[in-house]
């Protein structure tokens, strides 16, 4: 949810450019069940536009309505919202509204964090009423324990009935694509809309600009003989595209220095096949972990057949296999969606 909190500082810096107040709305704590989870948050401007949700739709217009009066006496107030009486949700929402004013300081917090992927802690500071005005709020915690409240009229103050809500952002999912098709273009696009992290490597031979793809963050031309992998292993899956065998054998080999969680290479099952021989041919003591994190075909049994489609069940393969889930129809679930 880091790309969703990148959004919303980015809208942030916008209004205040136009001289627009920000006020920011957060759940902060959930009785019962609802359509998301605490830890969502929406940016509201003082021409009452907004940025991000904290449901499917059928909350922000009262939070809008109410956030009125945080714009006018710029203090932070609880409202609740019980969507059991209105949704058929079974719960009942706690959002803290307060100001929100983006520093210089703490932008460059934030940024060096998103930058060398780091995990950023928020405490919410709240009680659990309706309609409470008062001295509640958040900071933004940092790596090096810096910290910074989302408004300067914010101080902390301990008190037996303040709650606390804490959220620990980790850096965005990263998806490295080597490949530069034109189906490579389609899985970065769809990967950045949900927030992903994309880095793409293509051939020397066709090199690529950045502008090229969509929503990616940085697009090199490597060969597969002097590419060093860096920071693969943790949160990170790599699709192989290249449409020839004999790079995608080379790239392989190369990844076979490390140990990613998720390789996926596109082609037909029986390439997948000659491709598991050679590699056990020229590199017989590969680790068997290395080989559990292959692959190919690449994508979840969907009937994909557009560039499109078989980009969303790639994506879908890739969450499956980090989340550590087994894909089926919710229909068929007995119980809690979230655990």
């Amino acid at each position: 949810m880091i790309h969703e909190l990148k959004e919303i500082i980015q809208h942030a810096i916008i209004n205040q450019q136009k001289g627009l107040k920000n006020v920011l709305a957060s759940v902060v704590f959930l009785e019962g069940s609802s359509y998301r989870k605490p830890g969502v948050r929406m940016l509201i401007s003082e021409d009452l536009s907004t940025v991000g949700a904290v449901s499917g739709g059928c909350v922000e217009k009262e939070i809008i309505h109410r956030a009125k009066s945080v714009f006018l006496d710029n203090q932070a107030k609880i409202i609740t919202y019980d969507g059991r009486y209105r949704l058929g949700c079974e719960g009942i929402l706690y959002i803290l509204i307060e100001p929100f004013y983006i520093e210089n300081e703490f932008l460059n917090q934030f940024s060096k964090a998103l930058k060398n992927r780091e995990s950023i802690e928020i405490n919410s500071f709240f009680i659990k009423n309706d309609d409470a005005i008062g001295n509640f709020g958040s900071q933004c915690v940092f790596q090096h324990q810096e910290t910074h409240s989302f408004y300067e009229k914010f101080t902390l103050q301990t008190k037996n009935e303040i709650a606390l809500f804490t959220q620990i952002l980790k850096p965005a999912f990263r998806l490295l694509i080597i490949g530069g098709e034109h189906d490579a273009v389609k899985l970065c696009k769809i990967a950045a809309n949900i927030g992903w992290e994309i880095d793409v490597i293509t051939s020397t031979k066709d090199p690529k600009m950045l502008t090229d793809f969509p929503g990616a963050n940085s697009v090199i031309g490597e060969t597969p003989e002097t590419i060093q992998f860096e920071n693969i292993e943790e949160n990170t899956a790599i699709v192989i595209m290249n449409h020839s065998y004999v790079q995608d054998l080379k790239y392989v080999m190369q990844l076979s220095n490390y140990q990613p969680k998720y390789i996926g290479i596109l082609g037909a099952p029986k390439r997948g096949e000659r491709l598991f021989n050679e590699l056990f041919e020229l590199k017989p003591d590969l680790n068997p972990d290395f080989l559990d994190a292959i692959y190919t075909p690449a994508g979840l049994h969907l009937g994909a057949q557009t560039p499109e489609e078989i980009a969303v069940s790639i994506i879908a393969e890739i969450m499956s296999v980090f989340n550590k889930k087994e894909p089926f129809s919710l229909r068929n679930l007995k119980g809690k969606i979230h655990q």
